[in-house]
């Protein structure tokens, strides 16, 4: 799917392509329950992408064991891998996290996370898929 097409699709075909939890999470701002996400126990090698749009966002050398119940990542993948929003839903202010190819939300950054960056990447796991090394 090329760059363009990724932020042109219809709320129809986001419905079409993406599951009933992957679409309330990357399209409406939902989030998965605590421990429940398939990627939060993922321990092999290899790169989490948007399942919306199959952009790389985090890679395994980054995420860590966070006790928050949802995979956790000190850095994207690279510096425009993810967009940052300031949030204020739910009585909170916190920055929400989002593709920055297809604008799904994917969760949201703490600052209480492991050096060198001091952050922590809170992603649902249902907003990534994994892709496993290769070799």
């Amino acid at each position: 799917m090329a760059e363009t097409e990724k932020k042109d699709l219809s709320e129809r075909e986001w419905r079409d392509r993406l599951t009933p939890e992957q679409y309330h999470v990357l399209r409406e701002g939902g989030t998965e329950r605590a421990f429940a996400g398939a990627l939060y126990h993922c321990e092999e090698d290899g790169l989490y992408r948007c399942a919306g749009c199959d952009t790389p966002l985090f890679t395994s050398d980054t995420k860590y064991e966070s006790g928050s119940g949802w995979p956790s990542f000190f850095q994207p993948v690279s510096e425009g891998a993810v967009r940052e929003i300031r949030d204020t839903s739910h009585g909170m202010i916190r920055t929400e996290v989002r593709c920055a190819s297809c604008d799904g939300h994917l969760g949201h950054v703490f600052p209480d996370g492991p050096a060198p960056t001091g952050l922590r990447y809170c992603m649902n796991s249902v907003a990534l898929h994994f892709d496993p090394e290769k070799g």
